[in-house]
């Protein structure tokens, strides 16, 4: 098998760079260890930046999203006996959309880029060579060997790709946070027009939503917990008292919870995110708590970068953005992640009252500065076009 650019991972980080590349008439061949209905099932992200909404617009891909997304002009932050809603629209002139990761997903499958699924033993070979190689076994039992001018490894944090770069060769920074998310899905329609960050004692609590009659639902919970010990009375209940249900006559709208999971927080960095012909993007190469609404933005800001660097690279020989892709890339790479840290640290709940009320200080600035509310819109919205 020959093709000039090899993705290993058919997430919409992978799915979109061969979609790009196709347009842009050069070969990319997908393989993705999972089968096609699992990746078109994860339920992942659900706010895109500005910019990435206009790179899907610019892609082909924006038809659906604009019909059936939800736009939004900011969100609500909270506290015990205060809501403020911040206007990203006023403050910076830009919006965000909510529309579910497997929404895109769909919209990128339907594209028709071809993806090889289910296969398992992927290695990856001769990377600082000008005939890089990939092995794995498809899903008939065949191995196989692709020959590509370069890799890329959209493959996440179990794929073989991160772990391709020499320990000698790489750098890795990272942080674990003491609590997790638990996460629900909800047939509810959402009881607010737009997301609620809530600070709360017990614990942060989100207010999401997926659609007109879906709504998603975070609650910070300790590290290592157990979906058994959350049924969905209890859920319900931390979700109202945290969301603070009652006040000013807001209600929450409970309904059947139809998937609930446990989602660790962490933050990680892996550099270089090339090494020789392979190019790292998305979650290969960073992960980011989902507080801030950065990972799949991220992503995507990735492959807008790789796109044009790989296409100048194999189609004119230029390789000016492609040696200047993995510093470009992390300068928002390393933004992001402050940023997502810094949400992140003021929302959640911890054991020392001298740091609570220094968070409570915090949302107290953002939301009655203008310099406070319009740093955080910029962040969350993500930079122009």
């Amino acid at each position: 098998m020959r093709t000039e650019v090899a993705i290993i991972g058919a997430g919409p980080a992978g799915m979109l760079l061969g979609h790009l590349l196709a347009r842009a008439g050069v070969d990319a061949t997908i393989i993705e260890t999972r089968s096609e209905e699992y990746v078109a099932s994860r339920i992942r992200a659900g706010i895109l930046e500005h910019s990435t909404v206009r790179l899907l617009d610019e892609a082909g891909l924006g038809k659906r999203l604009r019909a059936e997304g939800q736009e939004h002009r900011g969100i609500h932050l909270q506290w015990p006996e205060e809501r403020h809603h911040l206007d990203f629209v006023d403050l910076i002139g830009r919006s965000v959309w909510v529309y579910g990761q497997t929404e895109l997903q769909k919209d990128l499958i339907a594209a028709g880029h071809p993806v090889t699924y289910e296969v398992t033993g992927t290695a990856l070979h001769d990377l600082t060579t000008g005939r890089p190689y990939v092995t794995f076994t498809d899903a008939g039992g065949t191995a196989r060997r692709l020959d590509a001018d370069v890799v890329v490894g959209c493959d996440g944090s179990f794929g073989p790709s991160r772990e391709a770069v020499p320990v000698a060769a790489r750098r890795t920074w990272q942080k674990t946070y003491p609590y997790s998310w638990l996460g629900v899905l909800a047939d509810v329609a959402p009881s607010t027009d737009e997301l609620i960050y809530a600070y709360h004692p017990h614990g942060f609590a989100l207010h999401s939503m997926r659609s007109a009659r879906v709504s998603r639902f975070y609650l910070q919970v300790p590290a290592g917990t157990e979906l058994a010990d959350w049924p969905d009375q209890r859920i319900w209940d931390e979700l109202a008292l945290r969301l603070g249900h009652g006040q000013d006559g807001w209600k929450l709208i409970s309904g059947p919870i139809t998937s609930r999971s446990v989602l660790p927080m962490r933050s990680f960095v892996q550099t270089p995110m090339r090494h020789g012909r392979l190019f790292l993007a998305g979650d290969t190469a960073h992960i980011v708590p989902p507080t801030g609404a950065k990972g799949l933005n991220l992503a995507l800001a990735d492959v807008a970068l790789l796109a044009p660097a790989l296409v100048a690279l194999l189609r004119e020989h230029n390789p000016t953005l492609a040696d200047g892709y993995a510093e470009a890339a992390l300068r928002r790479v390393w933004r992001s992640t402050h940023f997502s840290w810094w949400m992140t640290t003021m929302l959640h709940t911890g054991d020392d009252p001298f740091d609570e009320r220094l968070k409570l200080a915090q949302l107290q600035w953002v939301t009655s500065s203008t310099a406070g509310a319009t740093g955080l819109a910029e962040n969350y919205a993500g930079p122009p076009s």
